[in-house]
């Protein structure tokens, strides 16, 4: 009779063997990605080639630079000087010169500390929520942050962002209470009925005490005509007004890029939600929003903001430049984010949302709570692409006279000290928004890999 087999059973672990000699290291790493073949062999030579030679020529050229000169002339000067004629180098006198202008423009140099401060609210503000390590408490700064950056950027009276936080105030209360019983629509609706019905007659009355002739809407919208008046002579308290047209170089390029980004993110949840909507109004003027605002070029939007959008106001209203700016890119980001969104919306499975209505939540519940997280987390690469994008488009307000930072180098080099001069100047705005849209992109990255629950 044959033996019945024994099964093998291991009662000890083996330490692990070290790898082939030949499985590893740089060469084979050289061998596997740049040489697996006689074709990405020519090409990774090719490759090497040109940014040596590239780099031959860029390097010495930064390095041979000048720091300290007043004018392209002098700085051409120094360098023959130092490094013999004819020599490449840069002049980077320039930027030791104009960093001022580059970044703030004709913001007054004595109130640079402004600007500087509302940065650094900005991002205490912003940090809690994009970092989860960081304590949440920072968070409270958040519905007083806008309204302390906007004072501090544009001065006057503290009562303007003051009173427009109570407008908020009031429409966020009516909108808590009503909202949870008859639903958000219902209050958003009366919110605004309850800030109308505050600030009609209060507006009005100011309007008798100051004698002004103003209508209650300078008392409603911005929420700081005359009753901040009022309120000003009664306890003044005010900072050196900054006029829009001070506003210039990278600062205002990153005003508005923040802006729209914050912006554009809600007008393009509903605009996408609204496109998906089962009302045919809601869907059609959604649709027709979109397809408008996509099918024209954003330089089109900016002219329209710029010069036809007075035509359509009373005559003597002043809208401001940059608030119209801000509108239109807000706008223009907000249609493609709509799209983006979508896309994410559509990429759920339909068990999401019968699982949704399985659980007995309501249309806006079931968004907030199950449907626009998975959406938003599969739209981040598209979301931040368009953020990116939108930053950089910010260089278009040049051409409607917001003089951001490739405006001001046209202006610098007009100048006679500096005339003839453009790399320096462009490689260091390029810098400029390299960091910023840089930052974005790895962040991104960042959040999608903190996200991805499926993958672990």
């Amino acid at each position: 009779m044959t033996e019945p087999a024994t099964g093998f059973v291991r009662t000890e672990m083996l330490d692990p063997l070290a790898p082939p000699e030949r499985a590893g290291g740089p060469l084979v790493w050289l061998r596997a990605n740049l040489f697996s073949s006689w074709l990405n062999a020519i090409l990774t030579v090719i490759s090497l080639y040109v940014v040596w030679r590239v780099l031959a020529t860029v390097v010495p050229w930064a390095a041979n630079g000048i720091w300290d000169a007043t004018s392209l002339s002098n700085c051409r000067e120094i360098r023959d000087e130092l490094y013999g004629p004819g020599v490449p180098g840069a002049c980077w006198a320039v930027i030791h010169d104009r960093w001022r202008q580059l970044l703030f423009g004709f913001y007054p140099k004595a109130l640079y500390w402004r600007p500087i401060l509302a940065l650094a609210i900005f991002v205490v503000t912003v940090l809690p929520f994009l970092v989860p390590a960081l304590p949440r408490r920072l968070m409270w700064m958040a519905p007083v942050a806008p309204f302390a950056i906007f004072w501090l950027l544009w001065g006057g009276s503290v009562w303007t962002p003051v009173l427009a936080m109570a407008g908020l105030a009031v429409i966020w209360g009516v909108w808590s209470s009503v909202g949870d019983r008859h639903g958000a629509f219902a209050g958003w609706v009366a919110g605004i009925v309850a800030l109308v019905v505050i600030f009609l007659p209060v507006g009005r009355a100011f309007d008798a005490v100051l004698g002004t002739g103003e209508t209650w809407l300078d008392a409603l919208f911005p929420l700081a005509g005359n009753i901040g008046a009022l309120l000003e002579r009664a306890l003044p308290a005010s900072i050196q007004s900054v006029i829009t047209r001070e506003f210039g170089g990278f600062e205002l390029s990153f005003i508005i890029g923040v802006a729209g980004i914050i912006l554009s993110l809600p007008l393009g949840i509903l605009l996408a939600l609204g496109r998906q909507s089962h009302l045919l109004v809601v869907r059609v003027l959604s649709v027709s929003f979109i397809e408008i605002i996509r099918g024209v070029p954003l330089i089109v939007w900016l002219f329209t903001a710029s010069l036809l959008l007075n035509y359509f106001l009373p005559p003597g209203t002043n809208f401001d430049l940059m608030l119209r700016v801000i509108i239109m890119v807000t706008i223009f980001a907000g249609a493609y984010l709509a799209e983006v969104i979508r896309g994410g919306l559509a990429a759920l499975p339909k068990g999401q949302y019968e699982a949704a209505d399985a659980l007995g939540l309501d249309y806006w519940k079931s968004m907030r709570l199950i449907i626009l997280p998975q959406a938003l987390k599969i739209s981040i690469p598209g979301i931040v692409n368009t953020f990116i994008a939108m930053f950089k488009d910010t260089t278009l307000v040049m051409f409607v006279g917001l003089l951001d930072p490739l405006g001001l180098s046209n202006s610098i080099r007009a100048d006679q000290s500096w005339n003839g001069i453009y790399w320096e100047l462009f490689l260091f705005i390029g810098a400029l928004f390299f960091v910023v849209c840089f930052g974005m992109s790895r962040y991104s990255m960042y959040l999608e890999h903190r996200l991805a629950r499926d993958r672990r």
